[in-house]
């Protein structure tokens, strides 16, 4: 690991962020934040969370719906894991995940979704149990 910076992080994003993704995510992985991925740290809290999440013309229910499809899309589970999560805090039912992810099925194929589904499985039962 390379030598820890300090970080100067955009406050609205912060704060956005938290609350979207869970304050244990987002301070772990600002705690693992060292010289290689300060920068990547400030950037996406600053633009992804402070500018991009803190904007009135969606509201986070949409753009959670918005992240997944886009991440099925690209074949990010991981950050789909995280993010299936976030949607359940931002208030989307796993009803309407299901419903999202049947339409990722036709515009971003269908071994993209199953591989989503297999994900929201395990995430859904999480959260039920």
């Amino acid at each position: 690991m390379t030598e820890r910076v300090p970080l100067d992080l955009d406050p609205d994003g912060l704060a956005v962020r938290r609350e979207v993704l869970g304050p244990d995510h987002v301070d772990a992985a600002l705690d693992r934040a060292d010289s290689t991925t300060a920068a990547f740290q400030e950037l996406i809290t600053r633009y992804a969370w402070g500018g991009i999440w803190t904007r009135p013309g969606l509201d986070r229910r949409m753009r959670s719906a918005i992240t997944l499809t886009a991440l099925v899309a690209h074949g990010h589970l991981a950050e789909l894991e995280l993010h299936l999560r976030a949607a359940l805090r931002n208030g989307l039912s796993p009803a309407e995940i299901v419903e999202v992810l049947l339409q990722t099925a036709i515009y971003c194929g269908v071994p993209a979704a199953n591989s989503a589904f297999g994900v929201a499985q395990r995430v859904l039962a999480e959260h039920a149990g």
